[in-house]
């Protein structure tokens, strides 16, 4: 993966002379000659317990889960605030109730979160809604944090993520992406095995989601950005990430006529049109001569099971191996978390050991000062973003 270590190294110490400059003398001097063992957490939008994306980030890290981080404060607008005396909001209470013994303080917002100890580094995670993303990376950034760990896809469009990328590196602030599958088992083995094959080698990424058909109307509202923006965003940053696909150097676009589908449903909630793909199958060739391919199906994965998989072609076009998550030990283990914790979205149980690996891997390098192998930074997914905003309408126009 490309990634520009000195530079995010750079970004490392700038932030440390930054955070010292706004320090008191006394702990300025703390601040130059302490080291922390742990980073701090702050999560920025928790939503409920077995349902929110924030909130299983912050389980993990409750439960011991990353050694390298714990969690020290919890950030939720809406079950502390205007949600508060809802049902959910009584049942985020219980959370509260729970969760602050074991040393996690609660906000309604960023205003009252403490900046990091002397030496300290505090980590802000932001998994609130993708348009409140811009707003709130402002907001951890004045608040202190060291560091900020972004879902994906970060941003609704390239520019606000352009804005974003020019605010925290004017601040000395590293951001990095939770883009899980760039440090997925089945993606780490077919990176590895064409790197084995050589030249000519390339990989087809396929994702499916498990929607029904007569389900699509509502999917195609609640993601109006759209599949290449949502669905498929994550095989767009492994494009970017390890192919160096750029919005700017594709050669060559290759549509999969006789397996894609694009359609204009009606939303069943607003009555407006909205158009997408509902399978989408691609191959990428770069400018430089790199040769990479996509297939997403929404409704590929009717058992549910959250299938993927990567196929690698030697230079005749011939499969030489295939990737596939879950794989039978991975259905194993989600088997049983499901069994013991059946009402939590069943992603988290398939995607648990890769939330672990981002956390940790941030954790560590934060208090190295390094880059965490692997992944995603602000900048690759600005590029993403990048992409699926040319390959969406290209795509389109293709396909009529």
């Amino acid at each position: 993966m490309a990634l520009r270590i000195n530079g995010i190294r750079s970004a490392f110490r700038g932030f440390a002379r930054t955070r010292s400059a706004t320090l008191a003398p006394s702990e300025t001097s703390a601040s130059m000659s302490s080291k922390a063992s742990v980073a701090d957490y702050i999560v920025v939008g928790c939503g409920l317990p077995g349902r929110g994306m924030g909130w299983y980030h912050a389980h993990q890290l409750v439960e011991g889960k990353c050694g390298s981080g714990r969690l020290t404060d919890v950030v939720e607008p809406w079950f502390l605030g205007g949600g508060k005396d809802t049902p959910a909001g009584a049942a985020f209470a219980l959370l509260v109730k729970e969760w602050e013994p074991k040393g996690v303080k609660f906000h309604a917002s960023l205003e009252t979160v403490e900046a990091p100890a002397a030496g300290g580094q505090k980590v802000a995670l932001i998994s609130g809604r993708t348009a409140d993303n811009p707003r709130l990376l402002e907001e951890v950034v004045n608040a202190g944090s060291t560091a900020v760990f972004l879902e994906k896809p970060g941003a609704p469009t390239v520019g606000e993520l352009e804005t974003m990328t020019a605010f925290a590196k004017a601040k000395e602030v590293p951001v990095f992406m939770g883009y899980n599958k760039n440090v997925t088992k089945y993606v780490r083995e077919a990176l590895a095995k064409e790197a084995e094959v050589g030249a000519g080698a390339s990989t087809t990424f396929c994702a499916n989601n498990a929607y029904k058909p007569h389900e699509l109307d509502e999917c195609f509202e609640r993601n109006a950005e759209g599949m290449l923006k949502n669905m498929a965003v994550h095989e767009l940053a492994l494009l970017v990430t390890y192919y160096g696909v750029r919005g700017d150097n594709i050669a060559k676009v290759e549509p999969d006529v006789g397996y894609s589908s694009c359609q204009t449903l009606k939303g069943p909630d607003s009555g407006k049109d909205f158009t997408d793909f509902d399978k989408i199958g691609f191959t990428v060739t770069t400018t430089e001569g790199k040769t990479v391919s996509v297939y997403a199906d929404r409704c590929g994965d009717q058992a549910g099971g959250g299938y993927s998989e990567a196929v690698v072609s030697d230079a005749a076009g011939n499969e030489v191996f295939r990737s596939v998550t879950p794989d039978a030990e991975l259905k194993a283990l989600v088997s049983a978390k499901q069994a013991e914790h059946p009402d939590w979205m069943p992603y988290f149980h398939l995607q648990d050991a890769d939330y672990v690996t981002l956390k940790e891997r941030m954790g560590a390098a934060v208090l190295k000062g390094e880059a965490p192998e692997g992944m995603a930074t602000i900048d690759v997914a600005t590029e993403t973003l990048k992409v699926a905003e040319y390959l969406t309408p290209l795509l389109q126009k293709q396909l009529k």
